[in-house]
């Protein structure tokens, strides 16, 4: 498996000016990182370390800020500026669940499975959201409006079960009472703009 990833990160792409197959012409990464500001911001949290490795979380934590999500072109990108292997690199993006490679929904509903939530029934609460907003753990809904995750531990264990919405930690969640939670935050939010 991690062959295969660090084949994908290490693969040429289409080469710049040339058809990408669908028509359009691939821009050079150069152009890529020119272009857009985020990069600056990343790039300047690398420079604050010394593009030394020990800045790899912390680059990664401002790609994710800036992208939303960490995708195969900026992670190459940190590997190449910290001189370490693709491997690593998605190896850490990979092991901390607060990173994702995929687009993430507007909203994020995050379930502690700890021990102590887990007693107290966070599974059911798993299963309650991913029913009424029909989205299994890891994924986002249909409408992109939501994404489910599911955490070890927030430290919260004497509000278990726990979930965070949109980094608000909500405790003793019950699963008759989550869903409507949740629909609560999503109208508030939504009457707010």
């Amino acid at each position: 498996m991690i062959s295969t990833i660090t084949k994908t990160m290490t693969s040429t792409p289409t080469a710049p000016g040339r058809p990408t197959g669908n028509g359009a012409v691939a821009a050079t990464p150069s152009d890529r990182l020119a272009g857009d500001k985020r990069y600056k911001i990343i790039e300047a949290t690398m420079r604050r370390y010394g593009y030394q490795g020990h800045g790899l979380i912390e680059a990664l934590h401002s790609a994710q800020e800036a992208f939303g999500y960490l995708d195969d072109f900026t992670l190459k990108h940190i590997s190449r500026t910290l001189h370490l292997p693709p491997s690593k690199v998605f190896g850490v993006a990979t092991f901390y669940n607060l990173f994702t490679l995929k687009p993430q929904g507007a909203h994020t509903c995050v379930v502690c499975l700890g021990t102590a939530c887990y007693i107290k029934g966070a599974r059911e609460v798993l299963a309650a959201i991913e029913g009424e907003y029909d989205v299994k753990a890891g994924g986002t809904t249909r409408d992109s409006q939501l994404s489910l995750l599911t955490a070890r531990c927030f430290g919260s264990c004497a509000l278990a079960p726990v979930i965070t919405f949109d980094g608000e930690t909500i405790g003793k969640v019950t699963p008759t009472a989550v869903a409507q939670q949740i629909a609560q935050r999503l109208a508030a939010v939504q009457q707010a703009r």
